[in-house]
């Protein structure tokens, strides 16, 4: 490899694009491509970076697949932080696997750490663990040793891990100082803001209190009767009664435990779970029904019995009841947490990341839009989703996980 190829790489490792374009903008030979690609995605020229890469790539060829695989691992990045979701992982993984098979550990070992953050990027936490045991202990490069520590500090945070969250951003902290690389340590502060801020409500008596993620784990440890509306769960001393796809029971559940120590009166259960502004017979009825249909969910945790106004939620063990809720409640929250990172997001991706269809995410999308609460450009295909973040925000590391998860 010539001498402008080498320092191109090293302007490239040390977050330098321009003192890579320099040396090598003018050259069309497959390692030039290849550099420039990545320096166009370090500037932010994402659709050019792609075309660069890809044109790298078949320069490359089969004959030398280490540094096609190099390319493959730049595009995967590039769906990344395109949030292009859906770009294939397989690919990513058979690059992966070429590397390692030809000695090439940092490289591999940044494939690892790409495909573990697309995994959390889709709740996929299970996944995200097994690929993060297979890093080796032996030491990395300073950026690529920030990037698994952010990635075991992200999979902490979705696990309400706040002290090994705390202790991996630490390490990250570290990691990008010792790096220099600015974007990096930019990157390493706004995750570990996340420990500082709302991550949840407290709801209790009526009267809200916000809290960080140490005290939502801790009040989950507790021995109180939850009804975790992040999650739409009902929980006690480790028992958890799922209502994701019940969600008419989970309103009466959340609407019986705002009401605790006092009951919950008839017209507000129809009103709250139904959405009956004038309550008939048959309304009267499906409430008897679903009633019935919770206390049987509910049965190992709680009794509901009926009072003469409406219906009052007594739990079995001793605890307070509280609602643990979004810290800020409104109209698809899940989907202004994953737009609230700040990043283009495609309705594909959100769709994926949320477990839900297309169609479903579009019909969400434009409703946000016309409330004039996020913003697109593009079209078709290359539309893309944003708005700027904004304190209160319910968080990303609150959303569900998907029920297959590990």
């Amino acid at each position: 490899m010539d001498s402008l190829i080498t320092a191109a790489g090293r302007a490239l490792a040390a977050g330098d694009p321009f003192g890579a374009l320099n040396r090598v903008a003018l050259r069309e030979d497959a390692p030039a491509l290849a550099l420039r690609g990545i320096a166009m995605a370090q500037l932010g020229d994402l659709a050019r970076a792609k075309a660069l890469l890809k044109r790298a790539g078949r320069s490359f060829g089969l004959r030398e697949p280490v540094a096609r695989a190099r390319c493959i691992v730049a595009e995967a990045e590039i769906a990344l932080v395109s949030r292009d979701l859906g770009w294939p992982p397989k690919a990513l993984d058979a690059a992966r696997a070429t590397l390692e098979a030809h000695g090439d550990r940092v490289n591999a070992a940044h494939a690892r750490t790409l495909a573990i953050r697309r995994l959390l990027l889709i709740g996929r936490l299970g996944e995200a663990e097994k690929l993060l045991a297979g890093f080796t202990s032996a030491p990395l490069p300073p950026a690529l040793e920030a990037a698994r520590a952010l990635a075991i500090g992200g999979i902490a945070l979705r696990r309400l891990q706040s002290e090994p969250a705390r202790a991996a951003f630490a390490r990250a902290r570290e990691a990008a100082r010792r790096a220099g690389i600015a974007a990096l340590a930019a990157e390493v502060e706004a995750a570990a803001q996340i420990l500082e801020a709302p991550a949840a409500q407290f709801i209790s008596g009526g009267i809200p209190r916000s809290l960080d993620l140490a005290e939502v784990a801790a009040l989950l440890a507790s021995q109180d009767f939850i009804v975790d509306a992040c999650r739409n769960v009902v929980r006690q001393a480790g028992t958890a009664v799922p209502l994701a796809t019940r969600p008419v029971l989970f309103a009466l559940a959340r609407c019986l435990a705002e009401a605790w120590p006092e009951d919950a009166s008839r017209q507000t259960l129809l009103t709250r779970a139904f959405r009956a502004k004038e309550a008939d017979e048959s309304h009267r009825a499906r409430l008897r029904v679903e009633i019935g249909r919770l206390r049987a969910a509910l049965q190992g945790l709680a009794r509901i019995d009926a009072t003469r106004r409406g219906f009052v939620l007594k739990p079995h063990r001793a605890g307070a009841v509280v609602v643990l809720a979004q810290p800020l409640e409104e109209p698809h929250a899940d989907v202004l947490a994953l737009l609230a990172d700040g990043e283009a997001w495609s309705s594909s991706a959100l769709a994926l990341a949320l477990d839900t269809s297309q169609r479903n995410m579009q019909r969400m999308l434009e409703a946000l839009a016309a409330a004039g609460r996020i913003q697109s450009f593009g079209k078709a295909r290359a539309r893309r989703w944003l708005t700027p973040p904004v304190p209160g925000f319910p968080t990303s590391l609150l959303l569900p996980a998907p029920p297959s998860d590990g």
